[in-house]
């Protein structure tokens, strides 16, 4: 079985091509990971291609899709979705969506409580509190650094972003990797009790930045 793992939430395009064999687990076959925060549309796909190259693989050969749906930005988020999507109705293979905070939170490995806390820019976090790597505690949420609960470790970009607030040591990972999304579905899918598997909906937490415009003004002749 082949599942092909994306995300696309964060500053991170991270692709993975990943074999699962029932009683054995689970093998990478491929990996492509970039970081740039607005070129998720021109990198994904040819870093689905050339995942899929180097493991010597055809779309014909995948079993099914992961991908991260968020919290995450409006624009970047929606390329990964949409990529799953299509990709699971062109080969009508099923698609599985991972809390992208979840995926972050399985690379950890801790089995002690922590905070996963994202970059949602307007000086504000997503976040969610975990009590391991396995089990979220709560809801994801987003707002400013400091309603993340003190006194527990906080990993990712958006602890990096604000230490004064959230500590200054113990970040990584930084930006989730589409290994442990991979390693996660599948563990889901072995029927392992991990975070649950989502429909392929992104997971905003509020309102994209753009907005379309208003009426147009009339005018008064003179």
């Amino acid at each position: 079985m082949l599942v092909l793992a994306f995300d696309t939430a964060t500053a991170a395009i991270t692709v993975a091509l990943y074999e699962w064999i029932p009683g054995e687990g689970a093998e990478p076959r491929g990996m492509a990971e970039a970081v740039d925060r607005r070129r998720h549309t021109e990198l994904l796909a040819p870093s689905i291609a050339q995942v899929m190259a180097e493991a010597g693989a055809a779309p014909d050969d995948l079993s099914a899709v992961a991908v991260g749906v968020g919290p995450g930005p409006y624009t970047g988020l929606r390329v990964g979705l949409v990529t799953a999507r299509a990709m699971g109705d062109a080969l009508s293979i099923p698609v599985h969506g991972v809390c992208t905070l979840d995926i972050m939170a399985w690379a950890t490995g801790r089995d002690e409580p922590f905070v996963v806390a994202t970059d949602a820019r307007r000086k504000e976090v997503y976040w969610a509190r975990y009590d391991s790597a396995r089990a979220r505690a709560t809801e994801p949420a987003v707002g400013p650094p400091s309603d993340v609960p003190e006194g527990l470790p906080v990993v990712g970009e958006g602890a990096a972003l604000y230490p004064e607030i959230l500590g200054d040591s113990g970040h990584e990972p930084l930006l989730p990797s589409a290994g442990a999304l991979a390693e996660l579905t599948v563990a889901r899918l072995a029927g392992l009790k991990v975070p649950c598997l989502l429909p392929p909906e992104p997971l905003y937490l509020r309102r994209p930045d753009a907005k379309e415009p208003g009426p147009r003004k009339k005018v008064t002749p003179a």
